[in-house]
C-alpha cells in the first residue's frame, strides 16, 4: 500500500526520497526493521496477553530435563510472527503481485490450521481443570490428523492449480540469433513477449507458460515435470504437479511441525532456510543475476524478496524470546505457518528439489520419527517386543537423552542448516 502511495508522490510532487520505493531493496530493509519491530516490542505485549489469558503449554512428562519448567509458558506465539509477515507484506509490496498474493494465502490458511490444532488442545486443558482432572497433553486433544492433511491437500490445489494456470506466472527466456521461432519445449506455453534494453542494447524475450524447475548438478538445470509422463499422458501433467505441490506442502509443514520440539530450534533453522529462499527470489527475479548465473529468469518474482525479508525478519525477532530459556512457544499456529511458507517459497522459485539440501533438518526430524514407529511396529510384530532405533524421537529428543543441553542442540541444528544452505546456493554453479 505504501509502495503505490509514495510512488504516487514521487510522480505527482515529485517529493524528495519517495523514489526510493520503487527500490525493491530498500522496501526488502525496510519489511525486516517492521518485522523485527513487531516481534521484539509488540510481542512483549502479545505474551502478556496471552499469560493473562492462560494460554498455557502443558508437558507431556516425557522424562527430558528442563520439561517440568516449560509447564505454562504462553503457546500460540505463532501470532507475532504471522502479524510481522502480514504487516511490512502489506505496506511494502506491491499486493496484486500474484506471487504476493499466494505467499499471504498460504500464511494465513496454515496459520488458521495452527490456530484450531492450538485452541482444541487448550479447550480439553481448560475442560480436564474445570473437572478437576490432571491434564496430559496428548495429540489426540488438537485438530484431527486427517483434518490437518485435508486443509494442506486444499492449499496445495490452490497453489498448484495457480502456479500452473495463471498467465502471470511465466518464465521469460532470451530469443538468441536472426532466427525469429521460438522452439517450445513439451507442455509450454507462450503467453507474449517483450523487448528489454539491457546495457544500451536490444534484448528480445518470449514469456511461457511451463511446468520446469531447478535441478541440481545437471547441465542445463532445468527439468520439466512432462518428462516423467508417457507422450500420450502429457495433456496430465498438470495433475501430476499438482500432486507434486500437495506433497511437498504437506511434507514440509509436518516437518516444521515436528522440529518445534526445543526452544528456538524451528525458528532458527526456518530464519536461515528464508535467507537462502530470499537470495533465489532475489536473483531469479533479476534479469542480470539470472543471465550471470544462467538461471532462469522469473519476471516479478523479486518482489517476493519483500515478504522473506519481512519472514527473516519475524523469525529472528522470535528468537528474542523464544530462545533459551523460551517466555513463549510459536504453537502448531506458527510452525505450521512456518513450514507452508518455506514449501510454497521453494515451489514458486522453481527450487522444490533443492528441499533435501536446505531443509535437510526437517527431513531428517521427519524420517527420525518414521524410522521409529516403523522398526517398533516391526519387531513388535516379530518378535512380540517393540524396539527402538533412537532414545527418543523426533531426533532433538534423541540428544535430550543423550546428555546434550537443548540449547546446544539448537546452535547445531542451526549450524547444520546454515552449510546446508551454502551448499544449496553453491549448486547454483555446480553442473
Amino acid at each position: 500500500m505504501l509502495y503505490h502511495l509514495f510512488n504516487w508522490l514521487h510522480s505527482e510532487f515529485d517529493l524528495s526520497g519517495a523514489g526510493l520505493f520503487q527500490f525493491i531493496t530498500f522496501r526488502v530493509a525496510l519489511a525486516v526493521m517492521l518485522s523485527l519491530v513487531i516481534t521484539t516490542v509488540f510481542g512483549k505485549r502479545i505474551i502478556k496477553r496471552l499469560q493473562n489469558m492462560q494460554v498455557g503449554e502443558a508437558v507431556r512428562e516425557l522424562g527430558l530435563p528442563g520439561e517440568v519448567d516449560k509447564a505454562n509458558t504462553p503457546t500460540m506465539g505463532g501470532f507475532i510472527i504471522l502479524l510481522a509477515i502480514l504487516v511490512p507484506t502489506l505496506l511494502f509490496a506491491k499486493i496484486e503481485n500474484i506471487y504476493i498474493i499466494l505467499m499471504l494465502l498460504v500464511t494465513v490458511w496454515c496459520g488458521m490450521i495452527g490456530f484450531i490444532d492450538d485452541y482444541l488442545k487448550l479447550r480439553a486443558k481448560r475442560i480436564a481443570k474445570a473437572k478437576g482432572i490432571q491434564y496430559k497433553k496428548a495429540d489426540a486433544d488438537g485438530l484431527a490428523g486427517k483434518f490437518k492433511v485435508a486443509g494442506q491437500i486444499g492449499l496445495g490445489l490452490i497453489v498448484g492449480a495457480t502456479l500452473y494456470f495463471n498467465q502471470s506466472v511465466v518464465v521469460e527466456r532470451e530469443v538468441v540469433g536472426t532466427n525469429q521461432q521460438v522452439v517450445l519445449q513439451s507442455k509450454e506455453r507462450l503467453v507474449g513477449e517483450t523487448v528489454k534494453i539491457i546495457d544500451g542494447e536490444e534484448h528480445r524475450f518470449v514469456k511461457v507458460q511451463t511446468p520446469i524447475t531447478t535441478i541440481p548438478f545437471v547441465k542445463g538445470h532445468e527439468f520439466n515435470y512432462a518428462k516423467l509422463l508417457p507422450k500420450t499422458w502429457e495433456d496430465y501433467t498438470y495433475i501430476l504437479y499438482i500432486i507434486v505441490v500437495i506433497f511437498i506442502i504437506t511434507a514440509v509443514s509436518n516437518g516444521s511441525n515436528i522440529t518445534d520440539g526445543l526452544d528456538g530450534l524451528a525458528t532458527g533453522v526456518s530464519a536461515i532456510i528464508g535467507a537462502v529462499l530470499g537470495l533465489f527470489a532475489y536473483t531469479s527475479g533479476n534479469i542480470r543475476f539470472a543471465e550471470y548465473l544462467n538461471i532462469m529468469y522469473i519476471p516479478n518474482l523479486g518482489e517476493l524478496s519483500i515478504f522473506i525479508g519481512a519472514f527473516i525478519g519475524a523469525c529472528v525477532g522470535f528468537l528474542w524470546y523464544n530462545a533459551y530459556p523460551a517466555q513463549v512457544f510459536m504453537g502448531d499456529t506458527g510452525s505450521l505457518a512456518l513450514g507452508g511458507i518455506i514449501a510454497s517459497l521453494a515451489i514458486i522459485v522453481r527450487k522444490e528439489l533443492l528441499i533435501p539440501i536446505f531443509c535437510g533438518v526437517f527431513l531428517i526430524e521427519n524420517l527420525s520419527v518414521i524410522l521409529q514407529v516403523s522398526y517398533f511396529k516391526y519387531t513388535k510384530r516379530k518378535y512380540g517386543e517393540g524396539r527402538r532405533i533412537f532414545l527418543m524421537s523426533p531426533l532433538h529428543h534423541h540428544y535430550q537423552k543423550l546428555g546434550y543441553h537443548e540449547s546446544k542442540i539448537a546452535v547445531r541444528f542451526w549450524v547444520i542448516t546454515l552449510i546446508l544452505a551454502i551448499f544449496s546456493v553453491i549448486t547454483l554453479k555446480m553442473r
